[in-house]
């Protein structure tokens, strides 16, 4: 992958125009190859950068600006159309090449199934890592009508390749019972409808630790974001969401990436979805990117 040159597309306001000065890369894995429902995600992450525009520089929650943090938006990752696992296989050497300049990596998706490359990587470099996961679903499915990359497995393999005991999950109000069973028998920690209140109490006991976060855009009610996959009603507020941000970014847990998936613009005409992860991504970077 190169580097060197801007994104020649929208890019996510007050992006920095300089690669090698960046402490972040902003990214985009427009894939949706493997939905089990709605497709469109893939056209998530340009409709944020595009929405970004509207968005104030300055947080008035954590009073900071944007141009405070060197964030550079590489653009979308070119992920074979159709093709789950040599995508896959993209994202996770893009990550590597950006952990290796020591670059704070934040990604728009895209379906959930791309977090698990980049997990993936992110373990190679902390061997200690732990995932805090936010989502109306387990994922935690070990195939999908027969199909094993499916945007329903990420969590459960990235469960399987770190330990169970070391991802937690927030928000989840949907998924297989056979999954929370497995969930509770492998030490796996997830706590049901709730975001903020539960999480807490967990990140105590996570403080010192390299930390990957992925937030599934659907752990929002449908009401506060209807474009996505796979609306399923009962869903936390965005005030809770953006609390829970902030709550992690005062903690003493190390943020060393994140992610946010599953925007689908296409079945949301008012755009409120798109609006939303855009702040959700400007309060990420002026809340995480400095917490390496």
């Amino acid at each position: 992958m190169r580097f060197d040159e801007a994104y020649s597309g929208n890019v996510f306001i007050k992006s920095h125009p300089s690669f090698e000065e960046s402490e972040a890369v902003l990214y985009g894995m427009p894939m949706d190859w493997t939905v089990s429902y709605r497709p469109g995600s893939r056209f998530g992450p340009t409709r944020i950068r595009e929405v970004s525009i509207g968005l104030e520089e300055y947080s008035a929650y954590l009073d900071r600006e944007l141009e405070e943090v060197k964030y550079f938006d590489a653009g979308d990752i070119p992920l074979p159309f159709g093709n789950a696992q040599r995508s896959i296989d993209m994202i996770e050497g893009y990550i590597d090449e950006l952990l290796a300049a020591d670059k704070f990596p934040l990604g728009m998706g895209g379906e959930h199934l791309v977090s698990w490359p980049v997990m993936k990587a992110m373990y190679k470099k902390y061997p200690d890592l732990a995932i805090i996961h936010m989502d109306a679903h387990t994922d935690l499915r070990e195939e999908y009508e027969g199909e094993p990359l499916s945007h329903s497995t990420p969590i459960r393999k990235i469960a399987e390749h770190i330990g169970p005991s070391n991802v937690y999950s927030f928000g989840i109000r949907s998924g297989m019972k056979e999954e929370f069973v497995w969930a509770k028998e492998n030490g796996m920690h997830i706590s049901k409808f709730e975001v903020l209140e539960p999480l807490k109490e967990i990140l105590p006991k996570l403080a010192g630790r390299p930390v990957y976060v992925t937030i599934d855009i659907d752990v929002l009610d449908p009401a506060h974001a209807p474009g996505t996959g796979t609306v399923d009603a009962g869903g936390i507020t965005s005030k809770e969401l953006l609390a829970s941000i902030h709550e992690i970014a005062k903690s003493d847990i190390r943020v060393v990436g994140a992610d946010l998936v599953e925007v689908a613009p296409i079945y949301d005409s008012s755009e409120q979805t798109a609006n939303t992860a855009s702040k959700l991504i400007r309060e990420m970077i002026l809340g995480w990117v400095q917490k390496r």
